[in-house]
């Protein structure tokens, strides 16, 4: 059975990924989008929803009907140092209320690789780790079916990804390295797909060097 899957941010570098690998899943993906974002043209049949995350009726009227939500809004860098706060902590809470109002019960978060740490160079632009992790607290406390994914760096890389494995950890278990935001998306449509993967802060890292693995086995192995 075919499922509508939104994703907002879906005009961002991991976000119109994550809207690509929904559409070849055989899913539909529903675009939320801030008003004067560009989308690429393999998106352009998607249905689309151009609104302010902090306008609730909005958001609720993209959310209705959906049968998830992957959540790849983010901060971008900006001289206004409130951003993080505004994006990723105030837009993910909308975000969630929404989908409790509207009966949006599946939620994947891609979050960050040390959410919640204080000492780290990031947290020169706005605090950003701290903010994100109040975003994933709010998503942990909402009741939903819940999954965060915490990238490493991330790359615009996109060759050789079929034989590049991705390092599953749970929360607070990798510091450093990187994936590519091609990876990311595929790991945000794996973990739709994985029930095991509910309730669960899941960091994700890749290198050709690691062995492919499915998250179900990953989880397994844990």
């Amino acid at each position: 059975m075919t499922r509508t899957i939104a994703v907002s941010g879906a005009s961002g570098k991991t976000g119109f990924r994550v809207a690509e690998e929904i559409l070849a899943a055989g899913d539909q993906a529903r675009l939320l989008l801030r008003p004067e974002s560009v989308i690429p043209s393999t998106l352009e049949g998607c249905e689309q929803h151009r609104l302010n995350l902090m306008d609730g009726n909005a958001l609720d009227d993209s959310l209705r009907g959906a049968d998830a939500l992957v959540i790849a809004t983010g901060a971008r860098p900006s001289v206004d140092l409130t951003g993080p706060m505004k994006v990723d902590a105030w837009g993910v809470e909308r975000q969630i209320e929404s989908c409790k109002r509207v009966g949006v019960n599946r939620v994947v978060l891609v979050s960050s690789l040390c959410a919640g740490r204080w000492r780290h160079p990031l947290n020169l632009f706005g605090l950003i780790l701290v903010w994100k992790r109040v975003g994933e607290r709010s998503l942990e406390k909402s009741g939903l079916d819940w999954t965060v994914i915490r990238p490493g760096g991330l790359s615009e890389r996109e060759d050789e990804l079929e034989t590049e494995g991705v390092l599953w950890t749970g929360a607070d278990r990798q510091e450093s390295d990187s994936i590519p935001r091609r990876l990311v998306a595929r790991c945000c449509i794996e973990a739709l797909n994985t029930p095991d993967s509910i309730g669960r802060i899941l960091e994700v890292t890749s290198s050709r060097e690691q062995p492919v693995m499915s998250l179900q086995d990953a989880i397994a192995n844990c």
